[in-house]
């Protein structure tokens, strides 16, 4: 998915004649801390709440303010992936998206990209949850494909995790069924450590009570 496809329309940028006391009133209403500032169609930059919380005149217009304007935007091309990145390394509740003559087309919010991760995480979808651990050699995600529609099921969404220093990877499989026993039992048996399971529901057909009491009655 690209940026263009993201875009709030919803909420307007400021312009530079708009007041302090606008600003802030707008950065309330829709639950911000940065807002865009445009002349025309042309982005002059991002504005952050903390630089007008601490202006005594706030009916004086934002720009006739001396503000340390960021400058982060994306183009309407760039990946969505690159929206997330710059969101968490600036710690920034919209991103601005312009095109190639740096005309501003609207911005990216938080909300909208929970949205989308709901999407393409399968949030929504009722079924199971199978986090493996795995060496990174071994991250054959159609392998683990076959072991799941072996069980008539299917993979609905997929997470891949690494961690610093180590060879070891955290695969996390949304499956579209909560009985995961059969596909559990499958994994263990070609060596994939199953390190958590979620929302899987076993059926009690009294089999595991008789197998228990069996057991019990073998060690008397």
């Amino acid at each position: 998915m690209l940026a263009t496809e993201l875009i709030s329309n919803a909420i307007p940028p400021l312009i530079t004649s708009d007041s302090v006391q606008k600003a802030l009133d707008r950065l309330t209403e829709f639950k911000l801390f940065h807002l865009p500032i445009v002349n025309d169609t042309a982005f002059l930059g991002l504005l952050a709440e903390e630089d007008l919380i601490e202006v005594r005149d706030v009916e004086q217009p934002i720009g006739g303010l001396s503000l340390s304007l960021l400058n982060p935007f994306v183009y309407e091309d760039t990946h969505i992936y690159e929206v997330i990145r710059l969101l968490d390394q600036l710690h920034l509740s919209v991103v601005p998206v312009l095109d190639y003559k740096k005309n501003y087309l609207g911005l990216i919010t938080l909300n909208s990209l929970l949205d989308y991760a709901a999407e393409i995480f399968a949030v929504k979808e009722h079924g199971g949850i199978i986090v493996l651990e795995i060496g990174n050699r071994n991250n054959s995600l159609s392998h683990m494909a076959q072991i799941v529609e072996a069980d008539n099921a299917q993979i609905l969404s997929s997470y891949v995790q690494s961690f610093p220093d180590s060879t070891k990877l955290e695969v996390t499989l949304k499956i579209n069924k909560t009985e995961l026993s059969g596909i559990i039992a499958a994994f263990e048996r070609y060596n994939y450590q199953v390190k958590a399971v979620f929302n899987n529901t076993k059926t009690d057909d009294g089999t595991e009570d008789r197998f228990n009491s069996f057991m019990n009655y073998l060690n008397v």
